[in-house]
């Protein structure tokens, strides 16, 4: 994602992110943990990350909010907490595929391990939230899910 957003960016991710030795250094300045199980914390990170967008910085969000334990993975339902703070703040979408991350390193390392290779990766063209309201939210991430998913899909993804 480095080499992908030439501006200045952050990840929100799962909390669990600052328990890891590279990971925690990263989500305990510049990135924003995010706790499911706490609603405030929910509140205080998509206001942080809110805060963030309307400073002119990128957000870098998987909405999926997990990953599967599936082998092969598959797509996860979405969160609408990332299309509603896209609506609220009027930031383009900016879909991004990740076809074969799972293949070099499917779980932590610890149990299967990783390997060396190449990701492949697809930026998708911008949509743009301009003239939606939060009640297009649940539409536009079944839209964003549906072209993902036919995208990974439909270009060997799985």
């Amino acid at each position: 994602m480095v080499l992908l957003c030439p501006s200045d960016f952050s990840f929100m991710g799962k909390i669990e992110l600052l328990n890891n030795p590279v990971t925690g250094m990263f989500f305990r300045t510049i990135d924003i943990p995010l706790d499911r199980q706490r609603k405030i914390s929910a509140f205080k990170a998509f206001k942080r990350a809110d805060e963030q967008l309307k400073n002119g910085r990128s957000m870098v969000i998987f909405p999926e909010g997990q990953i599967g334990n599936e082998y092969p993975p598959h797509l996860c339902d979405f969160k609408s907490g990332p299309f509603k703070l896209a609506i609220e703040t009027k930031v383009d979408i900016i879909p991004v595929v990740i076809h074969n991350a799972w293949k070099i390193c499917w779980d932590d390392a610890k149990q299967l391990g990783s390997r060396p290779g190449i990701v492949h990766i697809d930026v998708l063209p911008p949509i743009s939230t301009t003239n939606l309201l939060l009640k297009d939210a649940e539409q536009l991430l079944g839209e964003v899910h549906a072209l993902i998913k036919n995208h990974w899909n439909g270009t060997g993804g799985l």
